[in-house]
Formats: C-alpha cells, structure tokens, sequence
C-alpha cells in the first residue's frame, strides 16, 4: 500500500466505489438525486485528513443526461481550470488519479453548506450586510482571476456556492462547465439556472463572452441581497446590478474588472 493511497498512485484497477471505501472512511456520497449529471462524488476520511473526490460515476449507467464520455471531459476541463488559476475561494485539486472509469479528481475537503438550498440561503441572506458582502466580492474576486485567464463561466448559480457560516467563508465549486473564451453558443438553451443565465444563453449562435459572465454575476448580487423590492444594499449599487444585468450585452459593463470597481464604488 502506498504511503498516502491517494497522493501516491496516479492509476487504480478498480472503480472509486471499490477503492476508497478500502483506503479510508466515505463520510458522505453525493449521486442521484443531488447530483443529476451522473457524476458521483465522495467525502472521504484517510487518516486526519477529509477530501472531496468527485468522479464521473458509472459508465454504462442509462440515466444520466450527460454521456460518460461527456462528463470525463468535463472532470478534465475542471482540473485544467485548477491547474492555472488559484485562489482561496476555490477549493484546493490535491491530485488527479485514473480509473478504468475515468479520473478521480481529489479536493481539499471544505466546510459549508450549498446556497442553493432554500434554507441555506435564507439563513445566509438573513446575515448582517457586511459578510454577504464580503462574500460576493470573492465571489467578484475568484471570476476576475479566471476571465485574466481566459475562463467564461458557464453553469454557475447558487448551487456553486458553499458557505461556511462558522468561519465566514465562501467557496465557489463545480466549474466543470466554464470554458476558454469568447465562444458561440452552440446549444440553444445552454446549462444553468434561468434565474443566473443571461438572454445570450438561450439563443443559438450569440457570443458567449466576459459580459456574460458580468451578467451571472450581477444576477448572484441580486438573489443574494435580496430581489427587486427587497434590496438590502445601496441605492447606488442597485443601479450598478441593473446594468450588469441588461439584457443586451453593449448595455452591460464591458468587463468583469469595470463592473468589479463600479460595484466597490457603489457600496460606500
């Protein structure tokens, strides 16, 4: 057995499903019905030390919307990302290991609870203003260092938020989906949550480029601070939010850093 049986191996002979419960303790598993891609993940204890692995589930299973093929390369996108771009808000990829049924991919583990959950997310907006905004400017932060690096984000929304509300932290996860850019929208109705996608995200052939992202981004202000009516933050930084989220993309700030500064402006 190897010193650390998931640093010290870049291949195993079996699935994760085999291996890991024969190497360490799985506290928790997230597959059907929380994760309806096929994709199956696992909190993992090995020693002292907990991990987040997250694997492209089984290959020959029928259900899943995304072919196997499909959420391999999408694991590898995801670990592509990590590779180049670094920052506390998102999770740390410790090591990639191959499988017959394609790669595990080993987080840090971290602490926390999904926004997407109606309760999470109501304890989360019943906060003190100053954390909420805390956490969306790193938020802000993290896809101001991906779009430097080329990064479009695709499929982000509040179930790509972890929150820890013990130590205030926010973790932004599950960006299997973001891609190099601009690009054409090849889909039609691409991946995500109408309630975070901007108009260029249903049409086939729009450009898919930094000021969809500023519109996500302004749509995550507007669902965490609190929906038209119920806004908790400025005046001013209302109005930034109702430009970054206009529905053409020439009415929108013309990037993440120019809507970035404008917000930061807004809030003081």
């Amino acid at each position: 057995m190897p010193t650390h049986p998931l640093f010290d191996v870049s291949w195993i002979e079996e699935p994760a499903e085999a291996y890991l419960p024969s190497i360490g303790d799985i506290f928790v598993r997230f597959g059907v019905p929380t994760q309806d891609s096929g994709n199956v993940s696992y909190g993992v204890r090995v020693g002292d030390r907990r991990f987040f692995v997250k694997t492209a589930g089984d290959p020959v299973d029928p259900a899943p919307y995304l072919p196997h093929d499909e959420r391999v390369a999408l694991l590898r996108n995801a670990a592509r990302l990590a590779r180049r771009v670094a920052h506390p808000s998102l999770p740390t990829l410790e090591h990639v290991l191959e499988s017959p049924c394609g790669p595990l991919l080993v987080y840090r583990w971290v602490d926390g609870d999904l926004l997407h959950s109606a309760d999470v997310r109501r304890r989360f907006r019943d906060l003190p203003t100053a954390p909420i905004l805390a956490a969306l400017q790193a938020v802000y932060d993290v896809h101001a260092r991906l779009v430097a690096d080329g990064w479009i984000a695709v499929d982000f929304y509040d179930g790509s938020l972890i929150y820890d509300f013990a130590a205030s932290q926010i973790h932004v996860v599950d960006v299997d989906h973001y891609q190099q850019g601009p690009f054409v929208n090849e889909m039609g109705r691409m991946f995500g949550s109408e309630r975070f996608m901007a108009p260029e995200e249903f049409v086939r052939g729009s450009t898919i480029d930094e000021r969809t992202t500023v519109y996500t981004l302004g749509r995550t202000a507007r669902v965490l601070l609190g929906e038209a009516g119920h806004w908790r933050g400025s005046v001013a930084s209302e109005r930034v939010v109702d430009r970054a989220t206009a529905d053409d993309p020439a009415d929108r700030f013309g990037s993440i850093d120019a809507f970035a500064d404008a917000w930061l402006d807004s809030r003081f």
